[in-house]
């Protein structure tokens, strides 16, 4: 049976430990990237691939989150009584984003034990995995070309990129054979952050996921693995090497703009990237950069 995929997991329960001291008491994901907070950033993508009702697995000291997506009665009527309607609309659109639902992953036992924890609200039907440490530029097509790829053949999706084979050892990365199509490609093998120089492939798995529901049977019977945690990329490996029962597992290969928030200068690098494409920021900001970087040694 196709069904609509309307329902989109984010994995928000990390502690963000690369930024501290400022996530000691904000949750990572509620760090600015230009002037929105970088989970806004993956809700409004998946609310643009048609994915309106979103849970977010959250942890301890995760209030914030919870409360950007919420509506502010006193910031509302303040900003009302001033005449700010561009600031009170985007207040409001953060809260009328999408059909938001949260719940705890409690022990923090890895990326696969916190996609279990949204088998009951997700039910037995596909769903986006969005992790919010990569931002993907609005301007390029990838989840819902997952999404059609997902319901085209009834399977699990995955985000590929090409990256550099000296960094192979940062990512999962899969062994591919090649499809009908061009941008896509059938998943025989994935290996979660393989040993300098023994990569399979260049090609990484990001944080993009169109899985099917037998996904969470498969997280229930994986044993932990590297790290002492419960690995999706195990659970899709399984489902890649029994395709007859599970459906099997493809990647879009995407060569688009992708942005990476969860290392600090990648952080700084996306900041830059993204605001200078703006219409009110980058006029100002480009010739600043350019003047900047002359005087750099």
């Amino acid at each position: 049976m196709a069904f609509t995929i309307t329902k989109a997991v984010i994995p928000a329960a990390g502690l963000g430990t690369r930024f501290l001291p400022a996530t000691k008491a904000m949750p990572k994901e509620m760090l600015p990237v230009v002037d929105k907070p970088a989970i806004q950033y993956v809700v409004e993508e998946a609310v643009a691939a048609g994915l309106t009702d979103v849970l977010m697995i959250t942890g301890r000291n995760k209030n914030a989150l919870e409360n950007h997506f919420d509506h502010v009665g006193e910031l509302e009527a303040t900003l009302e009584k001033k005449g700010d309607t561009e600031r009170l609309r985007q207040v409001n659109f953060s809260t009328d984003l999408a059909d938001m639902h949260y719940v705890r992953q409690g022990n923090p036992l890895g990326l696969g034990h916190a996609v279990l924890r949204a088998k009951m609200h997700v039910g037995n039907e596909p769903f986006a995995v969005l992790l919010g440490d990569d931002i993907i530029d609005q301007r390029d097509v990838l989840l819902s070309r997952m999404i059609e790829e997902q319901v085209r053949r009834g399977a699990s999706v995955v985000a590929l990129l090409e990256v550099d084979p000296a960094q192979t050892h940062m990512y999962g990365i899969a062994t591919v054979e090649p499809t009908e199509t061009e941008d896509v490609v059938r998943i025989t093998g994935l290996v979660e952050k393989p040993a300098q120089g023994e990569a399979p492939s260049n090609l990484a798995i990001i944080g993009r996921y169109v899985l099917t529901p037998e996904v969470f049977r498969v997280l229930e019977n994986t044993k932990p693995g590297k790290g002492g945690e419960i690995q999706l990329t195990d659970a899709l490996q399984t489902m890649a090497d029994a395709p007859e029962a599970t459906g099997g597992v493809f990647g879009v290969v995407f060569r688009g703009r992708r942005y990476d928030t969860g290392d600090r200068v990648d952080y700084i690098k996306a900041i830059v990237q993204l605001a200078v494409d703006r219409e009110d920021l980058g006029p100002e900001l480009r010739p600043w950069l350019k003047e900047f970087a002359d005087k750099l040694d």
